[in-house]
């Protein structure tokens, strides 16, 4: 899937949201399907990190 030009991704250093080749791997989050699927990546993250938290008994 990654490198393949067509894949979606979050950038962490700049903050948005970047298509195909881009910013090092190591600085975004993906490859997501869709431009808002990776525009929601933080959220993402947000929510499945609290999920964890809440079934492993970290509140």
């Amino acid at each position: 899937m990654a490198g393949d030009g067509g894949d979606w991704w979050f950038c962490l250093k700049h903050m948005k949201v970047e298509h195909g080749p881009g910013c090092p791997d190591k600085d975004r989050m993906g490859p997501y399907e869709s431009e808002s699927a990776a525009a929601g990546a933080l959220d993402l993250a947000r929510e499945r990190n609290e999920a964890w938290r809440r079934d492993n008994g970290d509140d």
